[in-house]
């Protein structure tokens, strides 16, 4: 079967992850048929597809048109012969139960087309196990969503033993083209990646609170202001549920041995039913307290090596039973955990031979069969790292190997973008770093004549500061100082690069990013972008010269209305501010912000150079600014490109400037 054969989608069960499926699936245009046990939970597996539907549509996220029509391709049944009928892809996502699974395939084996290809959303079951079940286990794979379906990313395209590359494929394309990011798992592991990462961090977690060596309020501080993780390692479980965790682990401990015994806090939680969030009281009240209160200065060294030691003991051992490589994990981890890097990355930047250090020192003195280094991350260690000396290596272009962003040169046009959707691609130290050295290297390279400054994926240009990552640094106002100047002057490299700068602004677009925005010379929105500088609401002012180029641009009365109020803005009125430039609908902006740009790198270089110097020499000194536009208006007399301009306009045709 081929991708383009796909026609109906049957996703059997209708609960939170099952609905949230259907809806991508029917979304990206495919017929689905929802089934579950009886009407009432089908029922409101629909009801939960069309409320989201309409979100989606309030939201400007898809049109009311479209929302109408995905719902409209959902079909609701009880029974299962009906269900499967003209299915070419069968989604199980039944309760995380091997038998359960079991007993459904047993039913859905009499009634599928013989063509069609079954899938299962287990997160951590084997997949060889529940193929062996089935008439088709060549045609069995796993295709693991992650919590909410419509929201995340990745998906784990997980191969079991008999699983054929032709399955492996269709199912990837599929991912695809329900806008996902596909990651192959290419061995039926427990855990596969992500929850082979998550769940042992959480099991460590617990047991240094359990064996007294910190407290539950400094692993959290750590994991989450240190590590920069999204969550603390204890609020993370109160998230997904205690018991979910616990019962991953279990599995993993039946099948991969006491190293995945769980810890007994764990146990103490579950038996006691203070599941998290879900009951209203885990780790953290939820009920009479005020949830996960998690102090950011309470990190502990001792702690975050010890978390990273057993984060990069399970990256070693996915990597040397060829589950997956360095890359997939890392590009796993952040997709589908919210990691601000991937733990190959963060174990390499620590220092794996640190990292072993550290697990031999605990396994000597617990005997816990958890600390034995896996034989692969001494390997790593000797080698310098996961990555080798491949993680400083240059481009096959001679220029740098970027880790969070993307850059590149398409013709006269440099196209820097932000690359962590993941982060709604927050900017952290380590984005402001590569922001400089990349706008260092397009202004030095004499081919590119024009700039286009984007973010990755549809929901951010830019969210604004990596918070977390800047809470690491605690309350020092000498580090603030310095967090400032350096986001101050990266920006300002774009604000006063001679080559024109548009910026290409979709979803939101808040705090710091808004003021790297600001900092270019044009901007282009997309209909459903929102715009703001939220930092007085925590407390905070625009540190990167958002106060100081905003009301440059929109004046200073609007300046102060936007960041006093710190209210949030739709692209239209900020057009109407002076600030965007143009909006255009959603599905056009690439285009339209590569047009722009291409205009602008087809201007004339010199005249371009001194119109944005006389401007900007203007601001603050009318006389300079008048100087420096007579010294460059007389400087462009002498070039070819005006003889060029001159031309061209005489005999009606287009000019091509060379910057000389």
């Amino acid at each position: 079967m081929q991708l383009e054969d796909v026609q109906r989608v049957a996703v059997l069960g209708a609960g939170n992850m099952g609905h949230g499926i259907a809806e991508v699936a029917a979304l990206a245009g495919y017929d689905v048929s929802l089934r579950d046990i009886n009407d009432e939970l089908v029922q409101n597996g629909y009801d939960q597809i069309e409320w989201s539907l309409g979100k989606l549509a309030e939201k400007d996220r898809i049109g009311g048109d479209e929302a109408d029509a995905a719902l409209d391709r959902v079909e609701a049944f009880v029974d299962l012969e009906d269900a499967l009928d003209g299915a070419d892809v069968v989604v199980e996502v039944v309760p995380e139960k091997m038998a359960i699974k079991k007993d459904v395939y047993d039913e859905v084996v009499e009634h599928a087309p013989d063509e069609a290809v079954f899938v299962t959303n287990t997160s951590s079951l084997s997949i060889t196990e529940l193929s062996e079940v089935t008439d088709r286990p060549e045609r069995f794979c796993g295709m693991h969503f992650f919590n909410p379906p419509v929201r995340m990313d990745l998906v784990e395209v997980i191969s079991g033993k008999h699983t054929s590359e032709d399955t492996l494929e269709l199912i990837e394309g599929l991912a695809e083209s329900m806008g996902k990011t596909p990651v192959r798992v290419r061995k039926d592991s427990p855990g596969f990646i992500v929850n082979r990462i998550l769940v042992p961090l959480m099991n460590e977690a617990a047991w240094i609170v359990e064996s007294g060596d910190a407290t539950m309020e400094a692993v959290d501080s750590t994991t989450k202001f240190d590590m920069g993780l999204p969550m603390g390692s204890f609020e993370l479980a109160d998230q997904v549920g205690v018991d979910v965790g616990y019962h991953v682990l279990e599995y993993m401990h039946e099948v991969l041995g006491d190293a995945y015994r769980p810890c007994p806090l764990l146990g103490e939680k579950v038996e006691a039913e203070n599941l998290g969030k879900k009951t209203g009281k885990g780790f953290y009240d939820y009920e009479d307290g005020d949830g996960a209160q998690i102090p950011s200065d309470a990190i502990d060294a001792d702690v975050r090596r010890r978390l990273l030691a057993v984060m990069a003991n399970e990256t070693a051992g996915l990597i040397g039973n060829d589950v997956a490589d360095a890359d997939d994990i890392d590009e796993a981890v952040k997709l589908g955990a919210g990691f601000p890097d991937g733990p190959a990355k963060l174990a390499d930047e620590e220092g794996l031979d640190t990292l072993v250090e550290t697990l031999d020192a605990l396994a000597e003195e617990t005997g816990e069969a958890r600390y034995e280094a896996t034989d692969y991350l001494r390997e790593a260690a000797e080698s310098g790292g996961f990555r080798g000396a491949a993680g400083d290596a240059s481009d096959a272009e001679g220029g740098p190997d970027y880790e969070v962003l993307n850059v590149e040169v398409d013709g006269r046009v440099g196209h820097v973008e932000i690359d962590r959707p993941h982060r709604m691609n927050t900017i952290s130290g380590e984005v402001l770093d590569e922001l400089a050295e990349a706008i260092d290297r397009l202004d030095a390279d004499d081919e590119v004549r024009a700039i286009l400054l984007s973010g990755a994926g549809d929901r951010a240009f830019s969210a604004g500061a990596d918070v977390q990552s800047m809470a690491a640094g605690g309350a020092d106002p000498i580090h603030a100082v310095e967090l400032s100047r350096q986001g101050q002057q990266t920006f300002g490299k774009f604000e006063e690069s001679d080559k024109p700068v548009v910026a290409a602004i979709d979803g939101y677009c808040l705090g710091g990013g808004m003021e790297l925005a600001t900092a270019a010379d044009m901007r282009i929105a997309s209909e459903r972008s929102e715009l703001g500088q939220p930092e007085l609401d925590l407390g905070l002012l625009p540190g990167w010269g958002g106060t100081q180029r905003l009301a440059r641009i929109v004046g200073e009365g609007r300046a102060k209305e936007i960041i006093l109020t710190a209210d949030r803005y739709d692209a239209e009125t900020m057009a109407d501010y002076d600030f965007v430039n143009e909006v255009v609908p959603d599905d056009e902006l690439d285009e339209r912000a590569r047009e722009l740009a291409e205009q602008l790198a087809g201007g004339p270089p010199i005249a371009q150079k001194y119109t944005k110097r006389a401007i900007h020499a203007g601001r603050t000194d009318n006389e300079a600014g008048l100087e420096v536009e007579a010294m460059g208006f007389g400087h462009v007399m002498n070039t070819d490109d005006l003889m060029e301009g001159v031309t061209a306009f005489m005999g009606d045709g287009e000019p091509e400037f060379e910057g000389k």
